[in-house]
């Protein structure tokens, strides 16, 4: 679990950016392999029109098609709530269905989304499945899931606060999570504060490049000059200097 929260001003600067740009922000950082830290997109987002979803990983593991041990519904775990209360704000709930054939039944519904809204989280991620759409997506809560299905059938936390893995991506209690139309990723809170100058820079890189390529001064000379001395380019671990 992270011991110390970004200021709630760092937190809305990277919430107003796309989760490519800070996927290339974190690139160019060069804080970790360019084949880590993002799931591999099976689990979908479900309302692309909400924007960026940012926040601090609330970690468990779930079962939703044999009975629970214990305890009477899907939501009847008050040491659950207490974890996921115990964590900084914003919080996304990250929910690894560990069944072998993930998604038989929904956890996530307009009713456990209500509390965690009273709880400051702003969203969940499962590879498993949700449901109850048209309500959650009215009340801003983001989802991110593997699939959906009608009933909760016997949807139950088998575990919390241990590292659970979603589609490739592992996540650890109190990792920062951003997440978008195009996708979720991690991102090193040892760089967090830096990604949103450094997006800054990419993405007035990109926007010159872009005009360049609408001009009529384009040219393949002029392309090739242009892309070597980016910086977006020049640092490629693969390419020789």
């Amino acid at each position: 679990m992270t011991q110390h929260a970004l200021p709630a001003a760092d937190l809305e600067r990277l919430r107003a950016l796309d989760s490519c740009t800070v996927s290339n922000a974190i690139e160019q950082l060069d804080v970790r392999l360019r084949n880590e830290g993002f799931a591999s997109g099976a689990t979908k987002c479900q309302f692309p029109k909400l924007g960026s979803m940012v926040g601090y990983a609330a970690t468990g593991r779930i079962r939703t098609a044999t009975p629970p041990m214990t305890h009477r519904c899907y939501y009847d775990r008050m040491d659950w709530w207490t974890y996921v209360a115990s964590l900084p704000e914003p919080k996304v709930m990250v929910l690894q269905d560990a069944d072998p054939k993930p998604g038989v039944g929904a956890f996530i519904g307009e009713i456990h989304a209500t509390i965690g809204l009273a709880l400051k989280c702003v969203g969940c991620v499962t590879n498993g499945a949700v449901r109850d759409l048209a309500a959650v997506e009215e009340m801003g809560f983001q989802l991110f899931a593997g699939n959906l299905s009608v009933s909760h059938s016997y949807a139950h936390i088998i575990e919390f606060g241990e590292p659970v893995e979603i589609d490739g991506l592992k996540i650890s209690s109190g990792d920062l999570l951003h997440g978008d139309c195009h996708g979720l990723l991690t991102i090193p809170l040892s760089i967090a504060n830096q990604i949103p100058d450094e997006a800054s820079k990419i993405l007035g890189e990109e926007r010159e490049l872009i005009q360049y390529c609408r001009s009529r001064e384009f040219s393949l000379d002029g392309l090739s000059e242009r892309i070597r001395t980016s910086s977006a380019n020049c640092d490629l671990p693969w390419r020789s200097k």
